[in-house]
């Protein structure tokens, strides 16, 4: 099997782990608000799209610990494969939950 390229590399790629970085300070912060909007809403969709949006701060730690020489290349790339499916199944069942459920006019707009 092909090592990935980025993955346990004999030296410390600069740019790569500026990327990284930057992209686990914004997957934190967009899952942060995405939480936040689950405490106040209390809804299933919300929760569901809070979950996909920590998928994308899992995949910057697997990518991080890969760099890091935690991880080996197999590993990283099932583990990274297996995040955009959860992804992508979270942002599906939370479109197709908001759908099922009725909207009740008591309480306001639900959406």
């Amino acid at each position: 099997m092909i090592p990935v390229a980025h993955a346990q590399t004999a030296g410390l790629d600069v740019p790569l782990v500026l990327a990284l970085a930057a992209a686990g300070v914004a997957s934190a912060v967009l899952t942060g608000a995405a939480l936040a909007a689950f405490l106040r809403r209390r809804s299933r969709p919300y929760l569901l799209v809070a979950l996909a949006l920590a998928t994308l701060l899992a995949r910057s730690v697997v990518a991080g610990a890969s760099v890091g020489g935690l991880l080996a290349g197999d590993v990283h790339h099932v583990l990274e494969h297996g995040l955009d499916v959860a992804m992508a199944g979270l942002v599906i069942a939370a479109v197709w939950y908001a759908r099922s459920v009725s909207r009740t006019p008591a309480g306001g707009d639900r959406r």
